[in-house]
């Protein structure tokens, strides 16, 4: 008896294992994800930012009043995200020529996924869901490496 419970038990268990799985594509999907997040920005691509956020995704960051001295939350939407992919680089010298994009994914359970991308100058931890087939943006929290740049 106590044999046939643990074959039910394992089985179970790697059946539970394999429904969780995340696959091949969705990994990759999650890092292009954040790839277009940056990307977007080097190479002054809007659609590309589009593709990757979902329209209602939220990116914050700590800012300092520079009169009071006193960190507020800094918030930008989507919206001013897909703006500033189209206007920030057009010079091309806001990056530098090999610009860094190291996308670590720290973790991922069915549907959604936590990011780490190390740039340049900063640091952005990222969470991506997966809606109706499609992985997207939806939080962003970053710091620029040197905290007194805020």
């Amino acid at each position: 008896m106590k044999h046939i419970s643990l074959k039910v038990l394992v089985t179970f268990l790697l059946f539970t294992t394999v429904v969780c799985a995340q696959t091949t594509k969705d990994t990759l999907a999650i890092k292009q994800v954040a790839l277009d997040y940056i990307e977007s920005q080097h190479n002054v691509q809007p659609e590309q930012f589009a593709r990757a956020a979902h329209p209602r995704m939220v990116k914050r960051t700590f800012w300092s009043n520079k009169i009071t001295g006193k960190e507020y939350l800094r918030e930008t939407f989507t919206d001013a995200m897909i703006l500033l992919s189209e206007t920030y680089n057009t010079e091309k010298d806001k990056f530098p020529e090999n610009p860094k994009k190291e996308v670590i994914i720290l973790d991922i359970f069915d549907k959604v996924a936590s990011v780490k991308l190390i740039a340049d100058d900063w640091i952005d931890y990222m969470h991506i869901v997966k809606l109706n087939g499609k992985w997207q943006l939806v939080n962003v929290l970053w710091q620029f490496n040197d905290a007194d740049k805020h």
